[in-house]
């Protein structure tokens, strides 16, 4: 049981986190998995493995591939996926779950969309303070590292929970820790900015 517990946690965990940084990258990576029959996911969120999302997800992906890699730009998509992405984390947190007492699945959904809005505000508000840079390199290696973390959790929790558990706690922390930090540096530049 312990074993299975820590499996739900990484998954829940993995997945979560993953959807915060690029919810299609998930669904696409969550879908193909199901359907090469890598991970068996739960009944209601094996349709994740149908044809029609699959389509979907991967066309969503490549236009976010793409808004990611453009400065200032990719801001304004982050804020619409503001939305998104903590619902991602928490319906697929919440569907993982499906098997267990309700009491369970919401606390399920709550830990999903919370980490998803974790990981979703580092990653905004690192690439508003990254857009302050003149060139577009340190904007397109994030982007690429979002995305080969994103994919690389789906894959890690299907494949290696522990390892994924251990990564997603500690991209938590990390996560917070930013987030923490440019909250500091962005409340002082609006100070120096209202005494000029």
């Amino acid at each position: 049981m312990l074993v299975s517990m820590t499996d739900l946690l990484s998954t829940v965990l993995g997945l979560a986190f993953a959807s915060g940084l690029n919810a299609y990258a998930t669904v696409l990576g969550l879908g193909l998995l199901h359907r090469y029959g890598v991970l068996q996911l739960p009944a209601g969120l094996d349709v994740l493995g149908a044809t029609p999302v699959i389509i979907g997800a991967a066309v969503l992906y490549l236009i976010e591939f793409v808004a990611d890699k453009v400065p200032y730009f990719d801001s304004m998509w982050d804020a619409v996926h503001t939305f998104i992405r903590p619902a991602a984390g928490a319906l697929i947190s919440y569907g993982l779950v499906a098997g267990l007492d309700p009491p369970w699945q919401v606390l399920a959904a709550l830990i999903g969309g919370g980490v998803a809005f974790t990981s979703h505000a580092a990653k905004a508000s690192t690439r508003a303070a990254v857009n302050a840079s003149p060139e577009p390199f340190s904007n397109w290696f994030l982007s690429l590292a979002e995305d080969v973390i994103a994919f690389g959790l789906v894959w890690l929790t299907a494949k290696h929970p522990l390892i994924a558990l251990s990564l997603a706690l500690g991209l938590l922390a990390l996560a917070i820790f930013v987030v923490w930090k440019l909250a500091q540096f962005f409340a002082a530049t609006f100070r120096r900015l209202r005494r000029a």
